[in-house]
């Protein structure tokens, strides 16, 4: 871990943006809320940027709503947190705005470990971790930087986001003993959970919804498969107040014999989503969303499509490959498929 280095941009810098990916979740919002925090104690001005609005499932996080859609027009420093793909970054590049960050100094904070493909990052660490906020909270162990309440309770639920409570298999000893040093200094989980528990409440037009979507889902190559598919009046009508795919994406792995889940959107524009969640030991999902040009985790990963293909082709190769993988991930040896 390069720590010099970052001392040097970083105490070089006054304006900083923190920027994540156009796919946030509750690590990459929690690191950047975390590495808010911190860099505002050392005396900066940090910003908070992403290409796409927050979810609303990730509102209970304090401080989303800082997070802006617009990237300053002046800054010294960008800092990109859980990702080092650029691909993810496909708003700024739409907008031309790529080019602001090749100018300045640039941080790449990820705990995926495949090859970078932010080719003008000033310093690149991504080491193995459970989740990016676990690399924050040992740089500012290195580092010697304070972190106030807000930035150890979001570097707690950076860890617990991504690591499912600490249930995940990319979950350390050092990632539990995170947890617990953070819990010493007067982290409280159980009120984490909580205000993540009032947030998760849902209308009972949604609670409706889903069970009509429970009545949607598909199964597929032996019930191993499931699917649900969101077309485009529906993703207009009920994100505002939440992700359709969410709804039910869990559910979905509760079935008997059940190893991966896909929940698909359709856009109006043509466009194809699809999130992918695996159950513990098929670790396929990224591998499956690589295929489309997306990536993620071995058991949560996503990728989108917008080449104007049929919705049912997509479909159809989607199911077509993930059998392809399952199958494949059958026929290793017991001691590497776990």
């Amino acid at each position: 871990m390069d720590t010099k280095t970052v001392s040097e941009l970083i105490g070089a810098a006054q304006r900083i943006v923190i920027i994540q990916a156009d796919n946030p979740d509750g690590d990459s919002l929690a690191s950047a809320l975390a590495l808010e925090q911190i860099l505002g104690d050392l005396g900066k001005e940090p910003c908070l940027y992403c290409g796409v609005a927050m979810p609303s499932y990730l509102t209970y996080l304090k401080g989303w709503d800082r997070v802006s859609n617009e990237l300053p027009n002046q800054f010294d420093l960008s800092i990109i947190v859980d990702t080092s793909a650029l691909s993810l970054l496909e708003t700024l590049d739409k907008k031309h705005q790529v080019g602001w960050l090749r100018a300045k100094p640039c941080i790449v904070l990820d705990h995926h470990t495949n090859e970078s493909s932010i080719d003008f990052a000033t310093v690149l660490i991504n080491q193995p971790a459970v989740a990016t906020g676990e690399i924050i909270y040992e740089l500012s162990k290195q580092l010697a930087w304070v972190m106030n309440r807000s930035a150890q309770e979001m570097i707690a639920t950076s860890i617990l986001s991504d690591s499912l409570g600490l249930t995940s298999e990319g979950t350390s000893a050092r990632s539990i003993h995170i947890i617990g040093e953070l819990v010493e200094q007067g982290v409280s989980i159980a009120e984490l959970e909580s205000r993540r528990r009032e947030m998760m409440r849902k209308s009972p037009e949604l609670v409706h919804y889903k069970g009509v979507l429970l009545e949607r889902v598909e199964y597929h190559d032996d019930n191993r498969i499931a699917t649900i598919t969101i077309p485009w009046e529906e993703i207009e009508k009920y994100s505002p107040a939440y992700n359709p795919t969410m709804l039910v994406l869990d559910d979905m792995r509760l079935t008997e014999n059940t190893d991966i889940a896909i929940g698909f959107k359709v856009y109006s524009d043509g466009k194809v989503t699809a999130k992918i969640r695996c159950n513990y030991g098929k670790r396929i999902a990224d591998k499956l969303a690589e295929h489309f040009g997306g990536g993620g985790h071995p058991y949560a990963s996503g990728f989108k499509v917008t080449d104007g293909r049929p919705f049912n082709e997509i479909k159809a190769e989607t199911i077509r490959y993930a059998t392809e993988l399952l199958n494949a991930l059958a026929q290793e040896p017991a001691n590497e498929a776990v």
